[in-house]
């Protein structure tokens, strides 16, 4: 394991969910029985992360703040940081940049979810790369409206293309990105584009120009939902009710994975637990007791 710390990319006006992001930050609406914002942290503490920066817009930083604290109900260490507008994906590296004091980061996006059985697996490989940059590839329908990823026989990035008419794979790069301390260096180094943001494709082909950008492949037993839209929220919302009413087990659950990480002991988890004694996800927390290393 790396000392590789966590950013995770809350700002953004949600304009495309108006009117229901109006009044209320996107990565704090509901997907299903959490807010939004559980999932990518919980990403985060799977790859091993408890050092993390959620970067946030001046106005929404106090309901974040006031979901989740300093984070060290779950053994982790929350710092917050201000984004005043947003002006690309790229930008988080250098909102973090102090943060991250020339560590490698992971970076999440705060709309994004990701669900696999060997989803720790695969970020603990790319977290074992302390050199150089690592994104996740999915395979989707419909490229096109994705960054995609271009690669050879062997697996080998070639090249990255921001909505390509033609994609050059069916893989679109999702919102999770592993990736050194050259970073923030990186991200300003690169112009605006057209739009006037700072790209992530942009931020990526530097690595991609070094050769020090792989990229791991999500497979069939993965998902990953976006959820920008009205559709997608409900969508992912439905698909994370599914999972836990068929499984009788959570997804994107801080608390367990802090649990089960070893990160709070029996006590620290049932404290948490009666936190929300009148709900399913409460009794879920104290059924959790003694099932470490299960």
């Amino acid at each position: 394991m790396t000392d590789r710390k966590g950013l995770i990319l809350a700002g953004g006006t949600g304009s495309r969910l108006w009117p229901i992001t109006q009044g209320i930050s996107k990565q704090l609406m509901p997907i299903y029985d959490k807010p939004m914002i559980y999932y990518p942290l919980s990403v985060l503490m799977l790859a091993g992360i408890r050092d993390i920066g959620i970067i946030t817009t001046p106005a929404d930083q106090a309901q974040f703040q006031n979901l989740l604290g300093d984070g060290s109900q779950w053994g982790l260490s929350i710092t917050w940081l201000v984004q005043p507008k947003p002006e690309g994906l790229a930008q988080a590296y250098l909102v973090g940049e102090a943060f991250l004091d020339g560590a490698p980061s992971a970076m999440v996006l705060g709309d994004n979810i990701f669900f696999g059985h060997g989803l720790p697996e695969m970020l603990a490989a790319a977290d074992a790369k302390p050199d150089g940059g690592t994104v996740f590839g999915y395979r989707v329908s419909d490229p096109e409206r994705y960054g995609v990823v271009g690669m050879d026989a062997d697996g080998k990035v070639t090249q990255i293309i921001e909505k390509p008419a033609v994609p050059p794979s069916p893989y679109a790069v999702t919102g999770l990105y592993f990736l050194d301390g050259t970073a923030p260096a990186r991200a300003r180094s690169i112009t605006p584009s057209a739009r006037g943001e700072l790209e992530i494709t942009a931020l990526l082909e530097t690595y991609l120009a070094d050769g020090s950008l792989t990229v791991e492949r999500m497979g069939r037993g993965y998902a990953w939902l976006d959820t920008g839209t009205h559709g997608s929220l409900l969508d992912a919302g439905n698909f994370v009710r599914t999972l836990q009413s068929r499984q009788g087990m959570q997804t994107g659950c801080p608390e367990e994975v802090a649990y089960l990480q070893g990160w709070i002991d029996d006590a620290a988890l049932l404290d948490l637990a009666d936190r929300y004694e009148k709900t399913e996800y409460g009794a879920y927390l104290r059924g959790l007791q003694g099932t470490r290393g299960m």
